[in-house]
């Protein structure tokens, strides 16, 4: 599947340029059942089949505790990849929404998301943690940063934990998000659409908007700030693979 590949070739030079997987590691891939951790999940289960390090998959999902929530579509999908799938039942909903009636959730909520799933992820024996952040994550990450709070940072491709002995890995980092979309609907992954109240009514959303009309306007300027990025080491970023924005770019997928 020529799709399949195209996401894969990401995969491979990040995993390769930044060591994400040693061998026999036991990776958890954090699924929040939207199409970026997905993807990631169906992807490293395809590369697990032929990659030359030797790796274990287990799947990860924190219930946020929303009424309704069915996750059987993903555990159906876990069960063809022929990889373990645990929902992690939390409260999380009701702390942020009913009991401290948060205006600005999204960091909280981050927080204890993080926290709920890095405790699963050793309490089932993994020591690595892979994360559905893209290209455009990236970008968008980079420019909140140096808007909100007048610093230049960024996620890291890969992070230590040391409270939690976990390494964290972004296998997508090279990867556009409108091919990750393109790819979820050629798949048909089993996107579950997110009951959260501030979903698309957040700051990323405002900024991932700004950067739409700019690079429609300066052809391939995301691209130039993920070089600009990788240039300048931010949290360990380094130019080992460049990407070229300018022939990448196609406004028909956006």
């Amino acid at each position: 599947m020529k799709e399949l590949k195209h996401i894969l070739s990401y995969i491979r030079r990040a995993v390769a340029d930044y060591d994400m997987i040693a061998p026999h590691d036991t990776v958890a891939v954090g699924v929040s059942a939207g199409k970026d951790s997905l993807a990631l999940l169906y992807a490293l289960a395809a590369l697990r089949r032929f990659y030359p390090v030797p790796f274990t998959l287990k799947a990860i999902t924190v219930d946020m505790g929303f009424a309704g929530m069915d996750f059987s579509p993903i555990a159906e999908l876990c069960r063809e990849l022929d990889v373990p799938y645990h929902v992690i039942p939390t409260q999380i909903s009701h702390i942020i929404f009913d009991v401290r009636k948060e205006s600005n959730p999204c960091s909280l909520c981050a927080k204890m998301r993080r926290g709920s799933l890095h405790a699963a992820a050793r309490e089932l024996g993994c020591n690595r943690v892979a994360l559905g952040h893209h290209f455009d994550d990236v970008v968008e990450t980079f420019m909140l940063n140096l808007f909100h709070e007048g610093r230049i940072g960024c996620f890291q491709p890969v992070t230590y934990l040391s409270r939690s002995d976990l390494y964290l890995i972004r296998p997508l980092i090279y990867c556009p998000e409108k091919d990750i979309r393109y790819f979820a609907g050629k798949v048909s992954l089993p996107v579950i659409p997110s009951p959260c109240p501030a979903d698309g009514h957040t700051e990323r959303e405002s900024m991932k908007q700004l950067l739409r009309t700019l690079d429609r306007e300066h052809k391939g300027l995301r691209y130039r700030i993920f070089g600009a990025i990788q240039r300048a080491g931010v949290d360990g970023f380094k130019e080992l693979s460049r990407l070229d924005g300018v022939a990448a770019y196609d406004e028909d997928n956006e």
